[in-house]
């Protein structure tokens, strides 16, 4: 969530911001409910960002002014009754005090036919749920993914001499996928993995784990699959993407559509030591996305799958130091696709195709061969304190001073079932059979390739 007192001190730079990611709040894509907590002036499209902010200020003002004065009032009363009270105590005429104190009274009366100040602040603390964060200036200016900027490549993509199959293919052909059973049992986008990739899933999780535990010095963590909404809440994902979520009818709980919601509220409502920062984790978890806007793309294999492994990287810094922290992170990331010897590439996304609690991203995509593209593979992302605003995640920098909200990161390190896809197809050979990468071979209990 965006501080709308920064709003407030500059608002160029935000309409500015808002403009460059393509933010228009238009309450008409909004749930009703969303719209019946809003004030009237909210309930329209907006023509133009300025407007939105103009209206946005103009509501904080009205909520400011009329707490100033409800708040004076009430003193002011508060003062006449004590004064009356000592009166009335001596036995002394106290009628015109009285009859003051029902002025006043009358006052707070009409004050509170124009609003409560309470729940102006709720009808805000709505609207500010939809608004994303602002992009970071170093994040490049775009309309969408087409103005992403590469940053940098590693390795290049093999040259076969023979007729690429794509993961699907060599997956059924060596009856280790299996997409009918799955859609038996479950409906489309989901798959089976039988024997040998039901152990490479396994020995990609153990070797993700491993590297970012005993080399990059994060601390393993294995989280609840089921979140609250204050969660889902605290990292962006409510409300604006619910839609996305599967949530449990009976207990009022959603399924995480990545660790990053629970491990980042592992400190939510809390105050850390500065000393305790950088706290680094990682987390393997089964993911669950119900992929609501995506259907007719990728349908075919184990590219967007309703549910998915993967290994997380959360970050919670101190300000001055998360973009520093955002590049170790991601380059923890690229490691893992360096020691499998994956061709891969490094992308910032533009301000268009920005995440909506992200200020900068950077996106791993690995190749895919039978697809002739790079494909994403991991996001690492900087939200700076967008999301410890939601969750209420603070620091001290010493004992007695000022808490200050901390910044969080987070990244894949990596999606288990797109690096296995990558693996099948990179590593295939003309026979249709699999070679392992060596890193793995002691993880898959010295098994080199996967034969039929």
């Amino acid at each position: 969530m965006l501080d709308i007192r920064l709003i407030k001190e500059n608002p160029e730079k935000y309409r500015i911001a808002f403009e460059n990611r393509r933010f228009k709040f238009d309450p008409k894509v909004y749930p009703p409910e969303f719209l019946e907590k809003l004030p009237e002036s909210f309930r329209n499209e907006f023509n133009d960002v300025s407007s939105f902010i103009a209206e946005l200020i103009r509501l904080d003002n009205e909520r400011l002014e009329l707490q100033k004065i409800t708040d004076d009032t009430k003193a002011e009363l508060n003062k006449i009754n004590k004064e009356i009270g000592f009166k009335k105590s001596k036995k002394e005429d106290a009628g015109e005090l009285l009859e003051q104190a029902q002025a006043l009274k009358e006052k707070l009366s009409e004050l509170g036919n124009r609003g409560n100040p309470q729940d102006l602040q709720v009808k805000i603390d709505e609207i500010m749920k939809y608004i994303p964060n602002i992009p970071h200036e170093s994040t490049p200016f775009g309309k969408d993914e087409n103005d992403n900027v590469e940053i940098r490549k590693w390795g290049a993509p093999r040259n076969f001499d023979f007729a690429v199959k794509d993961h699907e293919t060599l997956g059924t052909n060596l009856d280790i996928l299996d997409f009918e059973r799955s859609a038996k049992i479950s409906g489309s986008r989901f798959v089976i993995l039988w024997g040998a990739a039901a152990k490479l899933e396994r020995a990609l999780v153990s070797f993700m784990l491993d590297i970012q535990t005993n080399e990059h010095g994060y601390k393993e963590v294995y989280p609840p699959y089921l979140v609250n909404g204050d969660s889902a809440y605290g990292t962006g994902q409510l409300p604006k993407f619910e839609e996305d979520l599967y949530k449990t009818k009976l207990d009022d709980l959603y399924l995480i559509s990545t660790a990053e919601i629970p491990v980042t509220n592992l400190h939510s409502k809390e105050i850390l030591s500065g000393e305790q920062l950088p706290i680094k984790y990682c987390a393997y978890t089964t993911c669950f996305r119900r992929e609501a806007g995506s259907y007719g793309k990728d349908t075919k294999g184990m590219i967007r799958v309703h549910q998915f492994n993967k290994v997380e990287l959360v970050k919670f810094t101190k300000p001055e130091d998360s973009y520093s922290e955002l590049e170790k992170l991601t380059a923890n990331a690229e490691k893992i696709l360096q020691l499998l010897n994956l061709p891969y590439r490094v992308v910032a996304l533009s301000t268009g195709d920005l995440g909506f609690s992200a200020a900068k991203t950077y996106d791993l995509e690995v190749w895919i061969p039978s697809q002739n593209k790079y494909r994403e593979i991991s996001s690492c992302s900087n939200f700076e304190d967008f999301q410890a605003r939601r969750a209420n995640i603070r620091f001290k920098r010493e004992h007695g001073s000022k808490p200050e909200f901390v910044h969080t990161l987070n990244g894949s390190g990596l999606a288990v079932g797109r690096t296995m896809i990558a693996i099948i197809e990179n590593y295939q050979n003309a026979d249709g059979s699999i070679a392992i990468p060596d890193v793995l071979v002691k993880y898959m209990n010295g098994l080199k390739t996967i034969f039929k």
